[in-house]
């Protein structure tokens, strides 16, 4: 009952007093939610029930709070209001209507204002599913920014739901305690970032682990179905396409199985395509691939190897060289994949995961921006494999907070210093836990 009382009031705290310029507070009160955290999962690891009142109790602090360390959720709220009103969210900017003064969805001007100008100036890049949550939002609630609101978060938080239910399932058959899901389930950070900030890579979670779990079944069409669903709400399942073909290719007639991973693959992009195929325009293709590409070329963010790389350009060539690390490295993580993919066993289910796990690692250390929530991927991707770099990067992701120090000042640059001290904790970690570290997993099963 203290554990719950302490837990409640911290998220109380994130939830309705917070703000994100508070940095002492923010990291004070955040590592005292993991110590908790960690202090409720020691204890009370053979309760599962107990553990799950809590971390869904936590969740439940949250459901009245309008979000206040990140502001995205605007823009879901814009989306699904404009897919309301017949118009597609793909076609059109926030700025290009307001700029004219036409107001197409209830509350346009607040959300304007809430998702910013950089926000608004862009096309979403929100795939359909992910619209389909935004729609659901707005469907009874479209003039009330809290209605909105708490119908996101019911969904993220059954979407966590959901995770627990067949993460659960997968560490049973995998013969590994069940309370290891609770290091994503219970985390402060999945807690702040899905259920208080209204970040949807809890939904892509919950339909990534269904689909593993189905895949482990052998259920491989309903897999690649639920895969898609996956890749259907952020388009980051992507990258672990290629790491599947052991998985079909292992044992058995060698055509054969070719042909199960060609349909696979099949139903995967045909789900997905049919999946966007409401809102295909001949400007849609256009617009989507700008914007994505403006991740790649454009944005920076709590980047780590890139920032090196473009420290390097900036002594040789003595400007920005973004735009063209931004089309070198994706080709470099492709690359890696492909490797880890014919070079490396990654059958049965545990190697697996260790590969994904290790390929979308490689994309963060050289991606050119890192959101906090993206880490919330590999989070629940270690908690099938033996390493724990993900969840010392859960932690100290907290300070990527702090390039808002300068928020209001002339310069709004990312303090270096705060991005170095993050990186190094995880580098440390992940360079112990992987190059020199030799441990087998419980029952005999390695990586």
């Amino acid at each position: 009952m203290l554990y719950a009382l302490l837990g409640s009031c911290l998220y109380g705290y994130f939830a309705y007093q917070l703000v994100r310029t508070d940095y002492t507070a923010l990291l004070v009160l955040y590592t005292i939610a993991f110590g908790l955290c960690y202090a409720i999962i020691k204890h009370f690891k053979t309760q599962p029930k107990l553990l799950t009142y809590c971390a869904f109790g936590f969740r439940a602090v949250f459901i009245l709070a309008i979000p206040n360390l990140s502001q995205d959720f605007y823009r879901f709220l814009w989306d699904g209001r404009m897919i309301l009103e017949g118009l597609n969210p793909y076609l059109y900017t926030v700025e290009s209507f307001i700029s004219q003064g036409t107001f197409p969805v209830p509350q346009a001007q607040l959300l304007r204002e809430g998702m910013g100008a950089l926000n608004a100036s862009h096309f979403t890049n929100y795939p359909p599913i992910n619209q389909l949550c935004f729609v659901i939002s707005n469907v009874w609630t479209s003039h009330s920014l809290l209605g909105s609101v708490i119908v996101m978060r019911l969904l993220l938080i059954l979407a966590d739901f959901g995770t627990l239910y067949f993460g659960k399932k997968l560490l049973i058959h995998l013969k590994r305690p069940t309370h290891l899901i609770f290091w994503y389930i219970l985390n402060p950070f999945i807690i702040i970032e899905l259920t208080g900030n209204l970040h949807f890579e809890g939904v892509m979670i919950f339909f990534l682990v269904w689909s593993l779990y189905l895949l482990y079944l052998k259920k491989w069409q309903w897999a690649a179905i639920v895969f898609a669903l996956s890749i259907s709400v952020k388009l980051m399942p992507l990258i672990f396409l290629p790491l599947f073909f052991q998985w079909f290719m292992e044992k058995g007639n060698v055509l054969k199985q070719l042909g199960k991973l060609s349909a696979f693959y099949g139903i995967i992009i045909g789900t997905t395509l049919l999946l966007f195929l409401p809102f295909y325009n001949s400007e849609f293709i256009n617009n989507y691939s700008q914007t994505v590409a403006l991740w790649f070329q454009n944005f920076e963010f709590n980047a780590s190897l890139y920032y090196i790389a473009r420290a390097i350009g900036y002594s040789f060539r003595g400007y920005n060289e973004i735009a063209i690390i931004g089309k070198v490295t994706p080709i470099i993580v492709i690359l890696v994949t492909l490797a880890i993919t014919f070079f490396r066993k990654n059958t049965p289910f545990v190697p697996l995961a260790t590969a994904m796990l290790m390929v979308l690692s490689f994309y963060f250390f050289t991606t050119t921006t890192v959101h906090p929530w993206y880490v919330a991927t590999l989070l629940i991707l270690s908690v099938f494999t033996k390493y724990k770099f993900p969840l010392v990067w859960s932690f100290v992701i907290i300070l990527s907070y702090l390039a808002y120090v300068n928020l209001n000042k002339a310069d709004k640059s990312e303090n270096l210093w705060v991005i170095a001290l993050e990186y190094i904790c995880v580098y440390a970690v992940f360079i112990w836990e992987v190059f020199i570290k030799k441990e087998t997993m419980p029952s005999g099963k390695t990586s």
